[in-house]
């Protein structure tokens, strides 16, 4: 272990989590996966554990955690509406409680710590596309408050563990994101639309299909997380990362149904409430601070996802 960085991953058997698991022990760290495996799973991490700098512990954030690192990722939280919505009060738990044991905990060791934040801070924003000066349009007693709001309050807490006790974090404002090892049932609209489309369900569509969002491929991500990690201690956040290009919900469906070759139909239900019309990340201070654009366009994206889902989907029905 002499002269490798030791890092502690929060959520590390997660969509993102493991990617940056992997990435981390590309670049030579010696790498604690924590997890409790809520949205987590070990087969996201199967591929990594003959690796001798790997290490992982069953572990639910809301609780202590007490190793010695030099950095610490912070990803541990339910992102999706189905996972976050079902136990809305450890949602929170997890967001605010997580966050003061991982804070706690880079206080005592002296780590640098980085929180992965959301876009969901800017709720249904009313400013378009977002800046980081943008203080949001939330509503803090909605359906999807537990996870905005936990966020928010992430975020507030990162910022005064800086300034009272002078820690070294990094804050990422995460905009969509898709990829392989997605959930098949996290009820994100990229994975949603490719298992509906490969079976051949209906492809579901809330509201009209003219809400807008902008999708980021994981690897893209993971590569703004690590020079995140890596700026001046003057560069914190928040920032985000996220690919300012636009699709409407139907474009995205429409192209989906086209890759996979499906003859699935659109189908239309009401928007669920507090559902953000608009969302796109303006990138302006990760170009600027962290030389950061992402580089994989949507449908060369799309095309390795739905490999992965062609390749998984037989597991998931067995």
């Amino acid at each position: 272990m002499y002269g490798r960085k030791r890092v502690l991953v929060t959520g590390g058997a997660g969509f993102l989590g493991s990617f940056l698991c992997e990435r981390l022990l590309n670049d030579g760290c010696q790498v604690i996966c924590a997890d409790n495996y809520f949205t987590g799973s070990r087969d996201n991490i199967l591929h990594l554990l003959d690796n001798p700098y790997f290490e992982v512990m069953r572990h639910d954030v809301t609780f202590p955690l007490y190793v010695e690192v030099d950095e610490i990722y912070n990803l541990a939280c339910p992102a999706s509406p189905i996972h976050y919505q079902f136990d809305p009060v450890q949602t929170v738990k997890t967001s605010v409680h997580g966050a003061i044991n991982v804070l706690g905990l880079a206080k005592r060791v002296k780590a640098k710590v980085f929180q992965a934040s959301t876009s969901e801070v800017y709720g249904d924003p009313a400013v378009h596309p977002q800046t980081e000066g943008y203080w949001g349009n939330v509503n803090p007693i909605g359906p999807r408050a537990c996870y905005d709001e936990g966020k928010r309050c992430a975020e507030t807490l990162f910022f005064d563990y800086h300034r009272q006790y002078k820690l070294n974090i990094r804050v990422a404002r995460i905009f969509n994101t898709y990829g392989p090892r997605m959930h098949p049932q996290d009820g994100r609209v990229v994975s949603n639309f490719i298992v509906q489309a490969l079976r051949g369900e209906p492809v579901t569509l809330y509201g009209d299909g003219s809400q807008t969002r902008s999708f980021c491929y994981v690897e893209d991500l993971i590569e703004g997380f690590v020079r995140l990690m890596a700026a001046p201690d003057d560069v914190i956040g928040p920032v985000n990362l996220g690919n300012p290009g636009e699709f409407t919900i139907r474009q995205l469906a429409e192209l989906v149904i086209e890759m996979t070759g499906s003859k699935s139909e659109m189908v239309f239900k009401p928007l669920p409430q507090d559902d953000p019309t608009q969302r796109r990340p303006d990138i302006s201070r990760a170009k600027a601070q962290l030389g950061w654009e992402p580089t994989i366009p949507l449908k060369q994206g799309l095309e390795r996802t739905i490999a992965y889902f062609e390749r998984k989907l037989p597991e998931w029905s067995a």
